[in-house]
């Protein structure tokens, strides 16, 4: 099978590493990848949201099956280009992404199903936005309302927080269209965790979870990031308690977008919050998580590939989806400034040495080779160091094995990745 895997970030890479295994594999092209991804397939200098130059390399190359890695080209219409030009697409339509284009899109589709998520309210003005948030007080989230790479959520623990917040995004543009309208709901209290499904109309197959560590500083303090790390399985959330999730906040919401006539098909990423009160929803995603990827799919047994083809023939793979035994950590490496302006061009040394380690993976994400041929920092979330272990503390030992072997002017992450699972 001919495949054509859109991204260049770390979960493009483990998602290319994972294909990469597949039997049925012939070609493997990423557009554009990275540095990492070219030793596994063949790296085409596309962009992920120049949809119309995807479907002809597509067309081009006789290509079996396109895979979305990020959300960006499945809000731009990448899935209904391709259905249009007669290329197999595992992914949504727009009109279904809608679901991570749109958070209001999303609390109006829970609203409809009855899946349990925080109140909340849509703002178009700042003026407005600003009353309701001193009327609530805090905390409060403020979420912009489009796509914003993971950094479009601030958790506000003060009233003046949340008003900055409002007005750096509806009216200092920090986050361009994305902000221009927000939603502010109530803070949830509990456990956050990462919950994916394939999907298919009204049907879901569980795949499994992982926790994703969003804020920049240990302890899970200062703003929140694109993802500083994740851990699989996470603690205290099993195969039961995701099927019992699947059941309350992915197969209801499943059935509203059919019976709007937008059915969902593809890979769904809930973002759950364990309260006291239950599992509730915080958002979906429609596509695999990052850091989550890199953490999950290195525990996957079963194969793939067949299972995304079946997605973008509208129907589930009736093979079962597997995973080993073992714990998965990720830790992020990151340039200084993020999630800010990141400090870029630094020479990167010593990822063979962390690859050589043990049950280590290092995904490459803001990388690239400059002139020399040298690995240099290209954006904010640069590595992915992962490794499996027997146990949580096994693997996250081995991680952080793996991170102290790289190293680059300015590296920043998280030491207490899985402490929270231990």
């Amino acid at each position: 099978m001919r495949v054509l895997l859109v991204g260049s970030g770390g979960r493009e890479h483990a998602l290319a590493q994972t294909l990469a295994r597949s039997p049925d594999l012939s070609a493997l092209f990423i557009a554009p990848g990275n540095p990492g991804t070219a030793a596994l397939g063949i790296n085409v200098p596309i962009g992920v949201q120049d949809v119309p130059a995807l479907v002809a390399f597509a067309k081009e190359q006789q290509v079996d099956l396109v895979v979305p890695g990020p959300e960006a080209p499945l809000v731009a219409g990448l899935a209904d280009a391709c259905a249009r030009a007669g290329l197999a697409c595992a992914g949504p339509s727009a009109a279904a992404a809608q679901l991570e284009g749109s958070k209001s899109f999303t609390k109006e589709i829970c609203d409809a199903a009855g899946i349990p998520t925080a109140a909340w309210e849509r703002f178009t003005e700042a003026a407005p936005a600003i009353d309701y948030v001193r009327a609530k007080g805090a905390p409060i989230v403020v979420k912009a309302d489009g796509l914003a790479a993971g950094k479009g959520v601030v958790v506000a623990t003060t009233v003046a927080q949340a008003e900055a917040a409002i007005t750096d995004m509806m009216t200092g543009g920090a986050l361009g269209d994305a902000g221009r309208s927000v939603v502010i709901e109530d803070c949830l209290v509990g456990e956050e965790v990462s919950l994916f499904a394939f999907c298919a109309g009204e049907t879901a197959t569980l795949i499994g979870a992982a926790q994703d560590h969003k804020r920049i500083g240990d302890g899970d303090t200062g703003p929140n990031t694109g993802g500083m790390g994740a851990v699989s399985p996470p603690k205290g959330f099993g195969p039961a308690e995701q099927e019992a999730a699947l059941d309350l906040l992915v197969r209801p919401m499943l059935r509203e977008m059919a019976r709007r006539g937008t059915p969902f098909r593809g890979v769904i990423f809930a973002g759950l919050m364990l309260t006291d009160k239950g599992p509730s929803l915080i958002e979906y995603n429609v596509r695999f998580g990052d850091p989550e990827a890199e953490a999950l799919l290195p525990r996957l047994t079963s194969d793939l590939l067949p299972a995304l083809k079946a997605l973008a023939e509208d129907r589930l793979d009736t093979t079962p989806i597997t995973f080993s035994d073992q714990a998965s950590v990720c830790v992020v490496m990151a340039a200084r400034g993020y999630p800010g302006e990141p400090e870029k061009g630094a020479v990167i040394h010593g990822i063979d040495n962390a690859n050589a380690l043990e049950g280590v993976h290092v995904f490459q994400a803001g990388t690239r080779q400059d002139m020399a041929g040298e690995l240099i920092v290209a954006g904010g979330r640069v590595l992915a160091v992962c490794a499996l272990g027997q146990t949580v503390a096994e693997a996250q030992a081995r991680a952080y094995a793996g991170v102290k072997a790289i190293s680059w002017p300015g590296a920043v992450w998280r030491t207490d990745i899985g402490d929270k699972a231990l």
